[in-house]
């Protein structure tokens, strides 16, 4: 077949620093246009990346009838409404998380990609960690022979840290404002709150997402309990993700690492995986199996893609999956469960508030 024709909206740092370095080192597509509202870094990105054609909105873009799909990464509260607006025009799109920060955001993003059958995948890179694949493999492999027992408790726990990992990728910058765009706040939401919950969002949004894959939950998930200080981040999130009871651990530290890692209990044994610095190349999560009984052990296991990146796999599988028809592992429409689990999570904090 032939490669893959792919536009890029936002010259930002998960743009300059990520994506476009990935998708050109990715041989079946090709960088054919780009949008950047600021023109003259939109040039300059343009000109490192050797990129035939630069618009100077979305828009225009999005009119481009050689362009097949398109990446987005732009601010958390607009890359919706610009993922809907490609979607219309018949782009696959993929896009940086969150997908929306509200449910009818959310379907309405949705809505334009049934209307025109293209297809949208969020980018929760954590999936595509080879070592969280074998971590998950690995669980699906006890699940179905029983070895460990039934699952009884999981947890992740994720208080953050250095995540750039002293990523040297040459980034090009001018001195243009980004112009301002209008939030649009969900409309239960108060507006003096609204920092903190798109804060809480966009961090831990990857650890919903990934803690329902890890136990197959699907949209078979509810919010027990939340606890949080009053900065509305700092606390616990108890679920009930299918059937099995799920923490979140969530705060802030000054690590010079990344203090992130989930664990699944068995009732004869664990499995553990450490995630890497969210932008340290080549690291996949470190995996960890205890096997209780008689015979007790410990064993870590290697990802036979041992030297990988997350966000480069993703990118990989969202060409690969466009090009083949085949559905995404993090298409729109799962990700819409954690959209509701956020709006859940926050309306509770906002309920003990009151109550206190």
């Amino acid at each position: 077949m032939s490669r893959l024709r792919v536009g890029y909206v936002g010259c930002g740092f998960m743009a300059q620093r990520v994506h476009l370095p990935n998708l050109a080192a990715i041989p079946d597509c090709e960088l054919v246009a780009l949008a950047e509202v600021r023109p003259l870094l939109g040039r300059k990105v343009q000109e490192r990346y050797r990129i035939p054609r630069l618009y100077p909105s979305h828009v225009e873009l999005a009119a481009d009838p050689e362009v097949e799909a398109v990446c987005v990464s732009a601010a958390f509260h607009v890359q919706g409404e610009i993922a809907k607006d490609l979607l219309l025009a018949g782009k696959h799109v993929f896009m940086e998380k969150p997908m929306a920060i509200s449910i009818p955001q959310a379907e309405a993003i949705l809505a334009a990609s049934r209307q025109t059958g293209a297809r949208l995948m969020v980018g929760y890179m954590k999936r595509y960690d080879a070592g969280n694949e074998l971590f998950r493999s690995t669980l699906d492999g006890f699940r179905a022979s029983g070895e460990l027992g039934e699952i009884v408790y999981a947890r992740n726990h994720g208080f953050c840290g250095d995540w750039t990992a002293g990523i040297d990728t040459p980034v090009e910058t001018t001195d243009e404002p980004a112009p301002a765009s209008p939030a649009p706040i969900p409309s239960w939401l108060p507006p003096e709150f609204f920092k903190d919950y798109v804060g809480y969002l966009q961090q831990y949004t990857h650890n919903i997402n990934l803690l329902r894959w890890f136990l197959d939950a699907g949209d078979r998930v509810q919010v027990k309990h939340v606890d949080f200080d009053s900065d509305g981040y700092t606390g616990i999130v108890v679920f009930d993700m299918n059937g099995t009871r799920a923490v979140l651990e969530s705060g802030r530290l000054s690590y010079y690492r990344w203090d992130e890692h989930t664990q699944v209990y068995l009732r004869h044994g664990w499995l553990r995986t450490w995630a890497p610095p969210l932008l340290l190349r080549n690291a996949p999560a470190e995996v960890e199996i205890y096997r209780g009984g008689e015979t007790q052990t410990f064993t870590t296991p290697l990802p036979k893609d041992r030297w990988s990146w997350s966000y480069k796999r993703e990118l990989e599988h969202f060409v690969r999956q466009v090009r083949s028809g085949e559905p995404f592992r993090t298409s729109g429409e799962d990700t819409l469960t954690d959209v509701r689990l956020f709006e859940d999570i926050y309306r509770a904090y906002l309920r003990n508030r009151d109550a206190i």
